[in-house]
């Protein structure tokens, strides 16, 4: 349609989204976007999804983008359309997903402008202000001149270096507008747009890893960002080094690798965080070393290794200083172009069976413990975790949402077969797994959807379960409801004296009748309470061909264990280790607080 002469700004709004293979839009309807939002729907490659609050149309971007490794677009209208964009756009740019979002504003004619009032038009809210902290580019059109400019720019924002989202706000009489695109003014990118490795650092890295014994590979999201994944295995295999992962990277290595040693972190593995912590050498691709994955205080993640760091983003690379944690080595760039470059050197091939044996040993020398630390009366949620990793069909995507339900599948998650697991791994927002689930069968059609949402996060988007039922033939959701906010019930229980205020029913919460519930929105339902419920179960859940609702009940005393209680180090998991068992599991010299054994 572009260079078709002029047309309306909206026609071209949605002609260009569709040339950049973003001509899905994720839209609640509303006066101030109307024009933008029947472009996209009469645009013969053009699709809309109808979403039923802006939050989860953000959040269904979010969740294509992932899923089809493509741009998502949403559309809003003024107002608190647009501000209920905010939640989703946010955990958009903390995972670093491309998306645009479009809203529309009122007409130029009824813009406050310099008058110094609140407001004038109806519905006339400052969105790109904002948002300006948590885009990378976000813009109001005030001339449909601007429009070209403008479009070419955010895409490129969107997709170029760190991704992230970008805000177009657009007034109604600018939609209407008509304009010759051809004639409109062109951005131009920035020459270079690509990191380029300096030589000199590919050197120092081959130096530290033909100088270690007891090396681990961080695997981030960054990786998959990049679309690397193979270049990933290729290199892990070459070197021959053990690797941990992020939550956001479990998919990067096949359960059966030899060299996963799982997640790691405040809420990973013990085998995982006793590697790092005893390694000589931390070598991170592609993620940003956040205190979730160090622990707090930062200085003590991995104290007695060399550390490496990769990342595109220079301030994520600068920030460790700041915090108490020096890196030895440091390069900004790309993950794929930095793997791609490594592979092109003559890599050391690392062998040191002791080392392996050493993380095996301890692997084992945890499982009974955890075990034990884990039994409740009532079904277990690492067992159903594990059950459902493991029978889950090839070509599956697990949209999981925050709290518990998060750190249990994480636990478990060791792709079987093609298996991705996707997450708001940073800001973590409550629902966010309904509508993602929504984005991902939009993204991509050949591939399973499988909504995990706890009973507290399952309030947050509910009424898009309409949505999910009616845009997915085979619309699968399991809700783990353990009668409100474990996760918040275990920070309760260690500085709040158990007091579950908020967190629980006893505590105030109400819940509806998930049954009727279900029924009500066309789903099947399913319940089961008990450990030896969940195979048959499971079985039927996967190759039922109806949209199901499967309700798991959890008790309310399950909790999440290991995990890193706040000023210990990440090797020192609650509930604690028998300090003799820790002290026989340690290389590196243990911290006080650890060698004392105080808390939980």
């Amino acid at each position: 349609m572009t260079g078709a002469g002029p047309l309306p700004v909206a026609h071209l709004v949605a002609d260009y989204c569709v040339k950049q293979g973003a001509g899905t839009a994720f839209v609640v309807v509303g006066g101030a976007s109307l024009h933008l939002i029947h472009a996209f729907a009469s645009h013969d490659q053009g699709e809309v999804i109808p979403m039923h609050h802006e939050q989860s149309a953000a959040m269904a971007a979010d969740g294509f983008s992932r899923s089809a490794n493509k741009v998502g677009v949403t559309i809003a209208t003024s107002g608190p359309g647009a501000t209920n964009l905010i939640t989703g756009i946010a955990g958009a740019y903390y995972d670093s997903v491309p998306i645009v979002c479009l809203t529309g504003q009122v007409s130029t004619s009824r813009m406050v402008g310099n008058t110094g009032v609140r407001q004038i038009g109806f519905q006339e809210t400052p969105i790109v202000e904002m948002v300006q902290g948590i885009t990378k580019f976000a813009v109001t059109i005030r001339n449909p001149q601007e429009l070209r400019f403008v479009l070419e720019r955010a895409f490129f924002e969107a997709q170029t270096g760190r991704p992230g989202p970008v805000l177009i706000d657009i007034p109604d009489d600018i939609q209407r507008a008509i304009v010759d695109w051809d004639s409109l003014e062109s951005f131009r990118p920035p020459i270079e747009t690509e990191v380029l490795l300096v030589e000199s650092k590919l050197d120092q890295l081959l130096e530290l890893l033909n100088e270690c014994s007891q090396p681990v590979i961080v695997g981030g999201w960054g990786i998959h960002l990049s679309g690397c994944e193979l270049d990933f295995l290729e290199l892990v295999d070459s070197l021959n080094i053990p690797v941990v992962l992020t939550w956001a990277a479990l998919g990067l290595l096949p359960r059966d690798h030899p060299l996963r040693l799982g997640p790691f972190g405040t809420h990973g593995s013990r085998a995982a965080n006793f590697a790092v912590q005893n390694s000589d050498l931390v070598l991170s691709i592609g993620s940003r070393l956040d205190t979730k994955a160090t622990g707090s205080p930062i200085s003590t993640f991995a104290r007695s290794a060399k550390k490496v760091a990769i990342d595109i983003d220079q301030t994520e690379l600068d920030k460790f200083s700041e915090f108490g944690l020096e890196m030895d080595l440091t390069i900004r760039s790309d993950a794929g172009s930095f793997i791609r470059q490594m592979l092109e050197k003559e890599l050391p091939s690392f062998d040191n069976p002791q080392w392996t044996q050493r993380n095996d040993s301890r692997r084992q020398a945890v499982i009974s413990y955890d075990e034990t630390s884990r039994k409740i009366e009532g079904l277990n949620p690492y067992y159903f975790a594990e059950r459902l990793n493991e029978s889950a069909p090839s070509k599956t995507d697990f949209f999981v949402d925050t709290g518990c339900a998060i750190a249990w599948l994480t636990d478990s998650f060791a792709p079987t077969t093609d298996q991705r697991l996707f997450h708001d791994f940073n800001n973590t927002a409550m629902g966010w797994s309904i509508p993602a689930s929504i984005g991902g069968g939009i993204g991509d059609r050949d591939r399973q959807q499988v909504c995990v949402v706890g009973d507290g996060s399952i309030m947050m988007s509910i009424q898009d379960l309409a949505s999910f039922q009616s845009l997915s033939p085979h619309a699968k959701v399991i809700l783990l409801d353990n009668s409100g906010y474990s996760m918040i019930r275990q920070t309760q229980e260690q500085w709040l004296e158990s007091n579950y205020v908020a967190s629980s029913v006893q505590g105030g919460l109400v819940f509806p009748d998930f049954e009727l519930i279900a029924a009500s929105f066309g789903f099947q339902y399913k319940k089961i309470n008990t450990d030896e419920q969940i195979e048959p179960t499971l079985k039927d859940f996967w190759t039922n061909e109806h949209p199901i609702f499967l309700h798991v009940v959890v008790p309310e005393s399950a909790r999440i264990a290991p995990q890193v209680v706040f000023g210990r180090p990440i090797e020192d998991m609650g509930p604690l280790l028998p300090r003799d068992l820790f002290m026989e599991l340690m290389d590196t010299q243990p911290l006080a607080v650890s060698m004392s054994g105080i808390g939980t």
